[in-house]
């Protein structure tokens, strides 16, 4: 990839003052805040943004990382600034990143016998361990087709809806953990994908709060009830833009009757279609 002081013909993409503008505003921060956390004068930053000073790709790179901009986009305002991209995008099948879906794939093995999946940035299934089986009986099997959304399959009426003994409080999480991403990524496909939510689960009253101390995914199964809470963790130290939008989803019991059904299971699991298979 080019280096990133290269400079480039930026005629051909916004201006890059806006777009940083555009960024701040969307972070909910002043000039001055963005100033004092990227260690830039107020006035200097006044005129990034208006375009009477052009920024170099280093104070590019330092605010974008202020506005905690996702790398693909770090490498729109370098190019807008007449600068090459950066941060790569390779794909998931790519041999510069097998170690570390090598190495995301131990996690995944390591979590059984309890459910885990590697999401993209939009949900999207890339990959699961064995034990996924629990969440996925009774699924309609065009609904397993990949690509898989793991949020659409968790409300959809032929997913696993008609299980969740509470759906609404769960769908209401699910959306506004996509919300949130939505807000930081500006993907417009997450906002579609918050609102298909709705269409298939009634968000109108608002559920009580968890009674418990975590919110818990209560299921209805062959071998009995089944209570989880979530554990989310991703990437932190990521300079590929694919790398960045994983994250991993594991499930962990909330009670000693899931515990037990779970580490009293034996068997193989069905092979589950992930994003990759062929």
């Amino acid at each position: 990839m080019t280096s990133t002081g290269t400079v480039i013909d930026a005629t051909a993409y916004p201006a890059v003052g806006g777009l940083l503008r555009s960024w701040r505003a969307q972070r909910r921060l002043s000039q001055l805040e963005l100033s004092h956390r990227a260690e830039v004068s107020a006035r200097h930053l006044s005129c990034l943004e208006t375009g009477r000073s052009r920024p170099t790709a280093e104070m590019i790179l330092r605010l974008a990382e202020h506005l905690d901009v996702p790398l693909g986009d770090r490498n729109q305002l370098l190019l807008a600034g007449g600068f090459a991209p950066r941060y790569s995008a390779r794909t998931i099948d790519d041999d510069t990143l097998a170690p570390v879906m090598a190495g995301l794939r131990r996690l995944l093995d390591a979590h059984l016998p309890y459910p885990a999946l590697l999401l993209d940035e939009r949900w999207d299934v890339v990959d699961t361990n064995a034990a996924v089986d629990v969440l996925l009986a009774g699924c309609q099997p065009a609904l397993l087709e990949p690509p898989v959304n793991a949020v659409r399959l968790s409300v959809h009426p032929g997913g696993l809806a008609p299980r969740i003994r509470n759906l609404a409080t769960w769908a209401g999480h699910l959306r506004r953990q996509v919300l949130h991403r939505a807000e930081r990524s500006r993907d417009p496909a997450l906002l579609d994908l918050a609102a298909e939510i709705s269409t298939f689960v009634d968000l109108t009253d608002r559920p009580s709060p968890s009674p418990g101390p975590v919110l818990a995914l209560e299921l209805e199964s062959d071998r009995g009830p089944l209570s989880f809470f979530s554990v989310a963790a991703r990437l932190e130290t990521a300079t590929d833009s694919t790398l960045e939008g994983l994250h991993l989803e594991t499930f962990l019991p909330a009670d000693a009757a899931t515990t037990a059904v779970l580490t009293s299971s034996s068997g193989p699991s069905p092979d589950y279609p992930t994003k990759t298979s062929p």
